[in-house]
């Protein structure tokens, strides 16, 4: 599952690595290659909670290896078409196919796992390492072969839609009562939507401070500490290193100390650290650039499944928020960043990111740690049963 998920979540860094593609070979605008990007990422993130809705109605194990071919297919087809118009319709197409993709995904690795929180964070880590790996591939095809190679990054598509038959083979997904067509669907326990809602916000709050960092940490490194464009190049890689560290360790740390103060810690963390990456001058930047990274990734893979257990009776809408909705609202603040950028100082504009995580650590203060489901853990919960569970 996880490598599955690294080869659909390429196709969510493509599009935005063969921007400078688009510009040199056909001449696009900055405000027609952002719109390429646009496309893609917000229709992919709007889409995905109406997707998640559907799969907790019917059973869609199948929808795992279609629609990570439907997603390679938009990339591979947008480098030949002809016009503006028909480019932006094969990549919302693979948009679609990634929000398609991820709350099935989710659910299926979640029954997997059976409830591990170590087993999820790598199934969230091989979607990190796909989208940071996105650009090495759009590269290694498009820069030797040009926009018209890139029916070659169908390949991974391939590989993935192939892995995905495989994962749904060894579960046999189809016709068992106990695999992923039926796992999470109309299960049992109540929905505890006000606890999923703050969880949530919190996710926006994490999604912002992210993004932001994403988007301008090159450039800000290169302003505080100097050394050019190997400095802010250097600074990216720490983030997003961190960021796969990060995932992995949360799942180990949660099966340690539990979900609910790992989250909350990491949540704490991100605070300091951002306000270091603003505060801290010379080379301890860099530090603090690697800790902000652990502090915003240790609960990825913890708040996918914190979502899925709020909503036992829906999962997959859960897995569409917390992996689609939410995620896209930095995105959409980013721009703000830029236009606080231009009229202040690049400082001054990520200075707002320090008390994003705060809130976010505000809105988790009353969460509570919620049961895992029997259809995870293969056995009723009685109350005695906990405490060798906590021991």
């Amino acid at each position: 599952m996880s490598l599955g998920h690294a080869c659909v979540d390429i196709y969510q860094g493509a599009v935005a690595a063969l921007v400078p593609f688009f510009v040199s070979e056909r001449a696009y605008s900055y405000a027609a290659a952002s719109g390429v990007v646009l496309a893609a990422s917000l229709l992919s993130s709007v889409v995905q909670p109406l997707f998640g809705a559907l799969t907790d109605r019917w059973a869609m194990p199948w929808l795992l290896p279609v629609s990570t071919l439907v997603g390679g297919a938009g990339v591979a087809l947008s480098g030949i078409t002809g016009s503006y118009t028909l480019t932006l319709a094969v990549v919302a197409v693979s948009g679609i196919g990634v929000a398609a993709y991820h709350p099935e995904a989710a659910r299926v690795a979640r029954l997997a796992s059976r409830g591990s929180h170590t087993a999820m964070s790598w199934f969230s880590l091989g979607g990190n390492i796909g989208f940071a790996a996105a650009p090495l591939a759009v590269a290694a095809v498009i820069a030797t072969g040009g926009l018209r190679a890139s029916p070659l990054l169908a390949v991974p598509a391939v590989a993935g839609a192939a892995l995905c038959a495989a994962t749904l083979r060894a579960l046999r997904a189809p016709g068992a009562a106990t695999g992923p067509a039926r796992a999470g669907r109309g299960g049992e326990g109540r929905d505890d939507w006000p606890s999923f809602l703050r969880l949530s916000g919190a996710i926006m709050c994490r999604s912002i401070v992210f993004v932001g960092l994403s988007a301008f940490i090159s450039l800000y490194v290169r302003e505080r500490v100097g050394g050019g464009d190997l400095a802010g190049t250097a600074a990216l890689f720490v983030l997003y290193v961190g960021g796969a560290a990060g995932t992995v360790a949360g799942g180990g740390l949660a099966a340690r100390y539990g979900r609910i103060p790992v989250v909350q810690w990491s949540y704490a963390l991100t605070v300091l650290a951002v306000a270091g990456v603003v505060l801290v001058p010379g080379p301890a930047l860099y530090l603090c650039v690697a800790l902000a990274s652990a502090g915003l990734y240790v609960p990825f893979s913890l708040h996918i499944t914190l979502g899925q257990d709020y909503l036992p009776r829906r999962v997959g809408t859960a897995s569409g928020v917390t992996l689609g909705l939410t995620v896209s609202v930095g995105g959409l603040a980013s721009p703000l960043i830029g236009a606080l950028a231009d009229a202040t100082t690049l400082r001054t504009a990520l200075v707002p990111l320090i008390a994003l995580p705060a809130l976010g650590r505000l809105l988790l203060r009353t969460l509570h740690e919620p049961a895992l489901p029997e259809a995870l853990t293969g056995r009723p919960r009685p109350a005695e049963a906990e405490a060798p569970e906590r021991a």
